[in-house]
């Protein structure tokens, strides 16, 4: 559970730094993209999750 709280902490952290000082962003900046990017990550875990088993 704490993995999970630093990780968002990071994300929310590395988002503002970026957006204060003007670099472009790691993140896609639409919805889309960012659906992308979870259902990738989604994928890789499952099939992970998949092939130790």
């Amino acid at each position: 559970m704490l993995q999970i709280a630093l990780g968002i902490v990071m994300a929310f952290g590395i988002g503002a730094f970026c957006r204060w000082f003007d670099i472009p962003s790691p993140a896609p900046p639409r919805l889309v993209g960012a659906l992308l990017v979870v259902a990738m990550t989604v994928g890789f875990l499952l099939t992970d999750h998949l092939l130790a088993g």
